[in-house]
């Protein structure tokens, strides 16, 4: 089998090195993958917006399965696209898509269909949110509607705060027209969890629980990143917790989607908070998170490539979707002064035992060398029978993963272990 995976960093990398692992997959093409994916996957520079070309090159190669990583291609259609050409694609079409796609429809969802969630208001003018918030309660959360790099949510403390970033998002456009509409929500307190999901638009079956470090600094300091790190299972999702989400999220969301005729396959990412209510939905991802996805699938024991297909075609109900009950931790080295401006183009090596646990997300080959290109550089995983070696595992790999300007959290995990005890 040809296989397709559109997306070009390290959450791609760990879906090429798990799909990799079916003895049906002869080749696969990453669209346009990096100069660390190059050495699992064929990289052909289209890149992953460009909808028309990425449709050509599969019809051209007789692609076989497509695999539509990131949020991008999938809100502007790129399945859509792809399965008018007869190619089948794991991801969802551009119509479910928008549960990511804007952060209005996905709150009135959960209003209209009782799915927990923080209570919100939505803005399209600026002066009416500036009212607003001369009294809404404080600490408040604003949200840029659309897509921004995983960057458009602003935790604001103080009500100046909280007007420089309805400012920013609707008369500075920070996060382009992402921001015509803002979301203003209540700020949730809580431990925060993040689980990625199969469904087949029917039903839903979760992948292992994770916990992802936002913050760029120890102890949740700085700027918030594309994140930092994660660990798997998080030890705040008890099977209690597991059930109330099944029962009150999971299959109603699922269920939602399907009256308002946008049936959502493929792999639906919850965002959750465990508030002292209960649970309740941050936000939704329509795709495979990142790092997330660096922590949950080196513990997948089942096959990648039969779920996905499974997902596509209906029959997730009778394929076997297994995971190790062991404890995996991937920690990010990034580039020095990442997320706002940092330097590129130091030259990234990676001892043996690192180059096989560890996935590069910011990487292009120059002249047979690999080159910095991103602000998160790799992610480092180890897999152990507790989370404190895993840990520990990550962080002695990590040393083998070699640049100029690298830095790291030093405490990936550490909350997870304090909440273990």
């Amino acid at each position: 089998m040809k296989l397709m995976v559109v997306g070009g960093g390290g959450r791609e990398h760990a879906i090429i090195r798990c799909l990799k692992k079916n003895p049906e997959v002869t080749e696969i093409f990453a669209l346009p993958g990096n100069g660390g994916i190059a050495a699992d996957a064929v990289c052909v520079p289209i890149g992953a917006t460009d909808i028309e070309k990425i449709v050509a090159f599969a019809v051209e190669n007789a692609i076989d399965y497509a695999v539509v990583a990131p949020d991008d291609p999938l809100v502007l259609g790129c399945v859509d696209a792809l399965e008018a050409k007869g190619i089948p694609c794991f991801g969802p079409q551009a119509n479910a898509a928008i549960i990511e796609g804007s952060k209005v429809f996905s709150k009135n969802l959960m209003k209209k269909y009782g799915i927990p969630t923080a209570k919100y208001e939505v803005f399209d003018d600026l002066e009416s949110a500036l009212r607003y918030l001369d009294t809404a309660p404080i600490p408040t959360v604003i949200k840029a509607d659309g897509l921004a790099l995983g960057k458009g949510v602003i935790i604001a403390g103080t009500r100046d705060e909280a007007k420089a970033a309805v400012r920013d998002m609707m008369e500075g456009h920070i996060f382009g027209k992402s921001g015509d509409h803002v979301v203003i929500e209540e700020f949730l307190t809580g431990p925060e969890v993040s689980v990625l999901s199969f469904t087949d638009g029917k039903v839903v079956k979760p992948m292992v629980s994770s916990m992802d470090h936002k913050r760029a600094g120890d102890k949740d300091t700085g700027l918030n990143t594309g994140g930092m790190g994660t660990v798997a299972p998080n030890p705040y999702y008890t099977p209690e917790v597991a059930q109330r989400c099944m029962e009150e999220i999971f299959l109603p969301t699922i269920a939602a989607m399907n009256a308002e005729g946008r049936t959502f396959r493929g792999c639906l990412y919850f965002g959750l908070m465990i508030t002292p209510d209960g649970p309740k939905v941050i936000e939704y991802n329509c795709r495979f998170g990142d790092p997330e996805t660096q922590v949950v699938l080196p513990l997948l024991e089942s096959d990648l490539l039969t779920i996905m297909r499974a997902c596509t075609n209906g029959t997730l109900a009778d394929t076997e979707v297994k995971f190790s009950d062991k404890h995996a931790c991937c920690v990010i080295w990034a580039s020095q002064g990442y997320p706002t401006s940092y330097q590129k183009g130091f030259e990234l090596t990676l001892d043996p035992e690192a180059a096989e646990h560890t996935f590069v997300a910011g990487a292009k080959l120059a002249e047979g060398k690999l080159l910095t290109s991103g602000g998160r550089v790799t992610g480092t995983t180890a897999i152990a029978d507790s989370l404190a070696d895993a840990v520990r595992e990550a962080y002695r790999i990590s040393d083998g993963v070699h640049f100029e300007n690298r830095y790291r959290r030093s405490d990936i995990g550490q909350r997870a272990l304090q909440a273990l005890k």
